[in-house]
């Protein structure tokens, strides 16, 4: 039951989460004396961007995390802080969501856990438009690229290749190269302009700024080449990466050997759970995408639900740890219980602040708005089910379809294991170019349960 008083026996809170945004709802909800229920994907608390690797693991904070060190240590020592105080699930996969209920999945066995609030901080993934030879082995995401660091150690290949945009490009690539993987070249769609373009605004924000010139600088420093304006042309090889060839800026065809790539186009936005808890939608032009209805304290359309972090909108690991202790102070608002104004205020005053940075961040790293045009009818874009670029444009040429759940039905795009998670954003794209419409103008794929792969003998046996 949705409450509105500070009856305990009434009020149940649970997070989905425990990456920055999770974790910092949480804090705040223990200071006001509740004790939520938090379900994390994960073993251990941190997320995607500070996860942490498995116990016993020697590599320090620092080598893990870079200059981030300190950010990641002060989450994984406040969810320390925080044992005893909350029912902390791990590995606890919530694949379903509906009437205040939680379908969750933990230790091979699917349960039921209800709520009176609930906050998700269902963080992002990778947003992969696709190109040709990106199934082939060795090719990941860049954020995959990086888990496989920092949780196990792991390189993707030892002559790497990574491709794509935005400051996790940089990130990654630098993270590699310290970590003693040849780094063979660094290929950003967006032109050395578009860079110039977003520095103003990125004053701003000197430190990240400063980060950002510092791996570009290293990495030139030492060797590895950086190429701007580039359009990935194929991946080379058949049963393993053995290259890669692509477009620069003045059309000519370049390539390079490399037995891994690691391949993203910023991120996008988890929000499966969101959809499912029944929240509306807007249309967020700087995300590209449908993003959960929220005001500036993270409540949605529906009462009693919240959503902070990167699964309400991209904004980095610091807007989420803000962003997660707002949701937990609006949450207890909800409540009837008093909470400290100013620094409600505080908190709404430096999100902005971070909002414009965000900006200026998509102005230095475009999305390839040309990408849709560019891709030939045999490319896979759904790799569950094997639908090609050429198959949605038949679809819209010969039913006159023009909304994704509509071609979802015709074609089984976003049908499969990942239920449109991978292969939605560009499917998108090539319905709105089909088209001629903005991608706003497409809709969006309803989600469906389980939000993400899950294990048929489970279904098996909830049926019978």
């Amino acid at each position: 039951m949705i409450g509105t008083n500070n009856d305990a026996t009434a009020i149940q809170p649970v997070i989905v989460g425990a990456g920055p945004a999770g974790v910092r709802a949480a804090e705040a909800l223990v200071a006001a004396g509740l004790r939520p229920i938090m379900l994390d994907e994960a073993a251990r608390a941190g997320g995607q961007i500070y996860r942490q690797p498995p116990p016993g693991f020697k590599r320090p904070k620092s080598a893990l995390y870079g200059s981030e060190h300190h950010k990641a240590d002060g989450v994984h020592r406040s969810m320390d802080a925080l044992a005893g105080k909350i029912d902390y699930l791990t590995q606890a996969l919530v694949w379903h969501c509906e009437g205040n209920v939680l379908d969750v999945l933990v230790d091979g066995v699917t349960r039921t856990i209800p709520y009176s609030h609930l906050i998700l901080a269902t963080g992002a993934t990778d947003r992969v438009l696709p190109f040709p030879g990106w199934l082939t082995p060795g090719v990941y995401t860049l954020g995959g690229s990086q888990v496989a660091l920092k949780y196990q150690g792991c390189a993707i290949g030892a002559d790497v290749v990574f491709a794509g945009t935005g400051p996790l490009l940089y990130l990654v690539a630098y993270q590699y190269a310290k970590a003693g993987a040849r780094v063979r070249a660094v290929l950003d769609t967006a032109r050395v302009s578009d860079h110039a373009a977003g520095l103003t605004g990125m004053l701003r924000a000197p430190g990240l700024l400063a980060k950002g010139l510092y791996y570009m600088g290293w990495l030139r420093a030492h060797g590895v080449p950086i190429h701007n304006g580039i359009r990935p042309v194929r991946v080379l090889g058949d049963e393993r990466v053995s290259g890669i060839v692509w477009r620069d800026a003045q059309g000519r065809e370049l390539q390079v050997e490399c037995d891994a790539v690691g391949y993203g186009l910023a991120l996008r936005s988890e929000t499966q759970l969101a959809s499912l808890a029944g929240c509306q939608f807007d249309f967020n032009r700087q995300d590209r995408a449908w993003l959960p209805t929220r005001d500036r304290a993270g409540r949605s359309s529906v009462s009693g639900v919240y959503v902070a972090g990167d699964g309400a909108g991209i904004a980095g690991a610091d807007a989420a740890e803000l962003a997660g202790e707002r949701a937990g102070l609006a949450l207890i608002e909800d409540l009837g219980m008093k909470v400290d104004a100013a620094r409600a205020q505080d908190l709404e005053k430096q999100l902005a602040g971070i909002g414009r940075v965000r900006q200026a961040l998509e102005r230095s790293f475009p999305f390839p708005t040309d990408w849709a045009e560019s891709v030939q009818d045999d490319l896979v874009i759904c790799r569950c089910e094997e639908i090609t670029a050429g198959t949605l444009r038949a679809c819209v040429a010969e039913t006159g379809a023009r909304e994704m759940n509509r071609v979802k039905a015709l074609t089984r795009v976003g049908m499969g294991r990942c239920q449109g998670r991978m292969c939605s954003a560009g499917a998108t794209e090539l319905l709105a170019h089909a088209l001629k419409v903005g991608p706003e103008q497409v809709g969006r794929l309803r989600s469906q349960p389980p939000v993400k792969p899950f294990p048929i003998r489970v279904m098996v046996e909830e049926q019978s």
